[in-house]
């Protein structure tokens, strides 16, 4: 496994970082209880000559913390694992395109905070939250909270002023040379009004003011409208990963 092969795999992680971790040789253990199978599942570099037991530890771990086992197989997974997996009965799941492009000149009229407001608590929760819920005692949104505004990052929150909340926000992460575009979501009373688009380059504005010379995001291949939006920005496909969620 190269640096560059997993560089998406490390950024991710980064970029929407698991309050619960715990390394297990080159593998990382991660949990929030149960929020976003991104956060609770694990991160399987480098290479295993102990494949099969590895797979076994970290079966046992999740089930020790009542939580189902998921790998998120991408492109710096351990050689091997996703055939292991498959042969153990995993299910194959969100399919998912890694795309980057370039950052916007854009303009500095759009507030970019350095905390996510209430307000934009509510409406990110409102689309992504769904029918989420967690394990424990911990509710579901106050995970969710804790990986959002785990690592520095800048919030976008973009209204009408017909609505009490807003109506499309997202999410920077600056790493390095590279942002990452996280939280993207759009009430959906408000669509198909450029309002995903301008909250997209307010944020790639903000990043080029951060210090990044480009930006990459992750989409699911099923969610079309949301590839749409930004191959029209600019985005192309640069990687794909997936889940391995054991039945």
């Amino acid at each position: 496994m190269s640096q560059d092969t997993a560089e998406f795999d490390l950024l991710v992680d980064e970029g929407w970082p698991a309050p619960g971790r715990m390394g297990e040789g080159t593998w990382v253990y991660r949990h929030a209880g149960g929020v976003t199978k991104r956060a609770n599942s694990v991160l399987p570099l480098g290479e295993r000559a102990d494949l099969p037991e590895a797979v076994d530890r970290a079966e046992r771990f999740y089930a020790d913390i009542g939580l189902p086992c998921v790998f998120s197989v991408g492109m710096g997974a351990t050689p091997g694992l996703d055939g292991e997996l498959d042969r153990r009965g995993y299910r194959l799941v969100d399919p998912t395109l890694v795309m980057t492009g370039p950052l916007s000149p854009g303009s500095q009229d759009v507030e970019v905070a350095g905390t996510p407001s209430e307000r934009w608590l509510r409406a990110w929760w409102s689309v992504d939250g769904g029918r989420r819920s967690a394990t424990g005692d911990v509710p579901a949104r106050v995970w969710a909270e804790r990986i959002v505004t785990g690592v520095p990052a800048g919030y976008v929150l973009l209204s009408d002023g017909a609505s009490e909340d807003g109506d499309a926000v997202g999410r920077g992460v600056p790493q390095g040379r590279w942002l990452g575009i996280y939280c993207m979501a759009v009430q959906p009373h408000a669509r198909r009004r450029g309002l995903g688009g301008a909250v997209l380059r307010a944020l790639t504005a903000w990043g080029r003011r951060q210090g990044a010379d480009s930006a990459y995001l992750v989409v699911t291949e099923a969610n079309t409208a949301a590839r749409a939006l930004y191959e029209r920005e600019g985005f192309g496909v640069a990687g794909r990963y997936h889940y391995r969620v054991r039945p």
